[in-house]
């Protein structure tokens, strides 16, 4: 059984470690853990990682955030994925920095990357696991508050919500969705320690 999941950011050095490459690092977090390496294939850089008799495939689009549909339309067709195994990482503003939010479809809210997605697809049922990255600019400031760099304690906080993520898919893949929004959306002890505002 195979699963497509794609975590979304931006291509290139200066956008590594910005809020808006939450997606891309929860899977870094997995694949090192896991000792999976990337390699760059079209649409983006993908990585293979198995458990249980299934084969998760970690994929980073290379398209820019707003185009993600594109590779996930490819990659989906590619490896003959359906619509109910495909999951989708993102950030979002409107959760507290570190919390994880898991919803089996639903709208974009406001999210480019997802919306991109939608619209390729031409549906919503799909996974996606959401990863916030706070709220904690000015008015007018938020592609500047998206596009900066995190702190190293914040890009920790990352690195061990990837981990936990990981997880969830597993669970995902075995038990059911409901047992991996119950897993995932349970607060951690880690979410509310943080000076950042909902």
């Amino acid at each position: 059984m195979r699963f497509l999941v794609t975590g979304l950011g931006n291509i290139g050095e200066e956008y590594r470690s910005t809020r808006h490459n939450v997606g891309f690092m929860t899977l870094d977090a997995w694949a090192q853990a896991s000792n999976a390496v990337f390699s760059t294939a079209r649409y983006g850089d993908t990585a293979e990682i198995r458990f249980k008799g299934r084969v998760f495939t970690l994929l980073k689009p290379s398209t820019y955030m707003n185009l993600s549909g594109n590779a996930v339309r490819y990659w989906m067709g590619k490896l003959g994925i359906p619509m109910e195994n495909l999951i989708v990482i993102s950030d979002d503003l409107n959760l507290p920095f570190g919390t994880i939010r898991m919803r089996t479809g639903g709208s974009a809210g406001g999210h480019n990357g997802l919306q991109n997605i939608t619209d390729i697809l031409g549906s919503d049922h799909y996974a996606r696991i959401r990863v916030g990255i706070g709220n904690d600019f000015s008015k007018g400031q938020q592609i500047d508050y998206v596009l900066s760099p995190m702190t190293e304690s914040e890009l920790g906080t990352i690195r061990e919500a990837g981990l936990h993520i990981a997880e969830g898919i597993k669970m995902f893949s075995t038990v059911g969705p409901q047992k991996a929004m119950s897993f995932l959306n349970t607060p951690r002890k880690t979410e509310n320690q943080t000076n950042n505002p909902v």
